[in-house]
């Protein structure tokens, strides 16, 4: 498992927890966030491997091989604006084994949500974005709180 913009750890704990024996990549472009994501996953540390990179840079996914599945959590937005959306899920599907999944929650634009309609999208735009990449399956899981979970997928 990747996960992107991995920042302290909060959900590589998580998933740990709940899936002993996973093997699970953080990638994040922050040394200071690795750092705090060592301290944060205490004995978990030793069971992860972190990759110092930024996905808003070209090149990014090279080496770090495939995945059964690639999750961020509040992460995408950081490409700074929404027209780079699709090219970073299109990396992402790159690094996806077959019947590998793709797990995206981020903020969206709306009435309950964000503003700033440059930097976040609506959960259509969200979905469009998955599927312009070249996800066949793509579903909203959940909306909450100004935040929405999208599950993608090749058919």
């Amino acid at each position: 498992m990747l996960e992107l913009g991995s920042g302290p750890g909060f959900l590589a704990r998580q998933v740990l927890e709940a899936m002993p024996g996973v093997h699970y990549t953080m990638l994040d472009f922050s040394p200071a966030m690795h750092e705090l994501a060592r301290e944060h996953l205490g004995s978990f540390a030793s069971m992860v491997r972190q990759v110092e990179a930024d996905f808003k840079t070209p090149g990014w996914p090279i080496g770090l091989g495939t995945f059964d599945a690639v999750i961020t959590m509040q992460a995408v937005h950081e490409v700074r604006h929404k027209r780079h959306v699709c090219g970073l899920h299109a990396c992402v599907r790159s690094l996806l084994k077959a019947n590998g999944r793709y797990l995206v929650c981020d903020h969206y634009v709306g009435p309950d949500g964000m503003k700033d309609e440059a930097l976040h999208m609506t959960v259509a735009e969200q979905r469009d974005a998955l599927q312009l990449a070249g996800f066949d399956s793509v579903r909203c899981v959940l909306r909450k709180d100004g935040l929405v979970l999208h599950s993608a997928a090749m058919d």
